[in-house]
Order: structure tokens, then sequence, then C-alpha cells
């Protein structure tokens, strides 16, 4: 096993945004995260599973699965799949004209797999001009971000997650966060987002049903989590990275959550 979880890039430096179709020689992949973008696949043939984190989830065309720049995956596909990915960078939704790309992005944002009852010739259409508009010379920024909306909004049509629209920017800026620099501090993300701490808890509350120490929470575990089963560091050096005062204090930290010691939940993961 590896000393850290692996990144891999795939988009070049020079793009903030690739859209083309799924790569059917990567069938099998070992776990790993993604360099600062979030990554769609759209599965129209193939079988198999895709594991996120702790999950596995079965691919069943027509589907697509959703992979946040934070998360460990890997693929495992049996057939040959068919179908169309799309690799958004950071850089993208700050530079792009058209913010509510943002705003749909968030609506799926606990869509880690959806699947769509019958295959959707628009959907696939979609896909098919983006991929060829975005290799062109002298590719339409409008018309790219333009299709990249209608497939978005295709996909938010077959969620069934209900939204909260009040707080989308605060609590898009805090899981963006959250993403990037983990600290169990409250303070810490409420001064980064200039807010309040109350304002920050109410928002949680609304949007999450949750405290922000409770979200703030829910995000060191799954790191934890993933630091256990994915690489071979020990417990210290965990702790030591997550910034906890001692190990002990952080294995107390973890069983509050988890109801085992860090070393129990590994074991029992790779029982």
């Amino acid at each position: 096993m590896q000393s850290s979880i692996k990144t891999y890039n795939k988009i070049s430096s020079s793009l903030d945004l690739k859209i083309e179709p799924f790569d059917s020689t990567k069938r099998y992949t070992k776990p790993h995260k993604h360099n600062k973008y979030l990554e769609i696949v759209y599965f129209t043939k193939g079988s198999g599973y895709h594991h996120i984190d702790f999950k596995s989830y079965k691919i069943e065309p027509p589907v697509f699965f959703l992979i946040k720049k934070d998360q460990v995956h890997n693929w495992e596909i049996n057939t040959e799949p068919k179908g169309y990915v799309i690799i958004i960078k950071e850089l993208f939704l700050e530079k792009t004209l058209d913010k509510f790309i943002n705003t749909q992005l968030y609506k799926l944002k606990n869509s880690s797999k959806v699947i769509i009852k019958e295959v959707d010739s628009s959907l696939e259409y979609l896909f098919k001009a983006m991929s060829l508009e975005i290799k062109q010379e002298s590719a339409n920024q409008e018309v790219i971000e333009g299709g990249l909306k209608s497939i978005l909004a295709k996909l938010v049509g077959y969620t069934t997650t209900k939204f909260v629209t009040d707080y989308t920017s605060l609590s898009s800026g805090f899981l963006d966060l959250l993403s990037t620099q983990l600290k169990n501090n409250v303070a810490f993300y409420a001064t980064q987002l200039h807010t309040t701490s109350q304002n920050l808890n109410a928002m949680c509350n609304k949007v999450f049903g949750k405290t922000t120490s409770d979200v703030i929470a829910e995000h060191i575990i799954k790191e934890i989590k993933r630091q256990l089963l994915f690489t071979n560091k020990s417990v210290s050096d965990i702790a030591y990275d997550l910034e906890f005062k001692d190990t002990s204090h952080f294995t107390k930290y973890f069983k509050r959550y988890v109801l085992q010691t860090p070393l129990q939940f590994k074991k029992a993961a790779n029982t």
C-alpha cells in the first residue's frame, strides 16, 4: 500500500474543461483522487462496479456518476463501456460567464450515482456535439458553456433531491473549503467565508440539517477513513496531518462518530 493517496491528472494544464467519449481501455483502475477537478461520467453501455470512497455502485446504464475532487474512486468494469466524460477544473468555474453552472453543480452535490430510466437521445446528442465543439481550433466559449449548462440541466432533472435555494453561495463556498482545508474549527471557516459563526451555523442547519461542527466532523471522518483504508500511514501520522493535538484526542474524536477506534475500523474493513 502507498504512503499517500494517488492523485491523477486527466486534463492538460492548458485546458480547464474537457468533454470527450469515455476511454474504453480504462476498465480497471486503482483507488485515486483527482487534481482539483470534478468529473462527471455518463454511461450508455457497460457493466461492473464504480467504487467511490467506502461505497460500491453497480454500473447500470444509462447512468451517470459524479466524482468530487476530494473523493477517492476506482473503476471495475467487466464489459466494454460506452459513454462520455466531463472534467471541470476549479478555474473554469471561477471564469465562467454563466454562474448558473455553479448552481447546477451545487444541486448535484449529493448525487454520486443517478440512474436514468431509459436512454435519453437528446442527452447523448448534447454530449456528442460538445465533445466535437470543444476540439475546434476556435471553439466558442458561449457555445461550450451553453452546452454544458444544457447537459447539467438534464442531469439535475433526473435527480430526486430536494434543493434549498437559500444560502447557495455560502454553502457552496463552505463545501469548497472543506474539500481543500480540513480544520476542526468553526471560526476558521466563518472567517474564510467572511461571515459569522452564527450565520454559518444557521446556514448549515437549514441546508444540511446539521450544526457546522457536525458538517465539519463528517468531512474530517471521511478523510480519516480514506487515509486508513487507502494509505499505509500510521494513526499518529494521520492525527498529525489533520492537526489534532495528540493521538489520544484523535482516537477519541474518531470513536465518538464511528463507535470504533481507528485501528478497529481499519481491521474490520480489511476482514
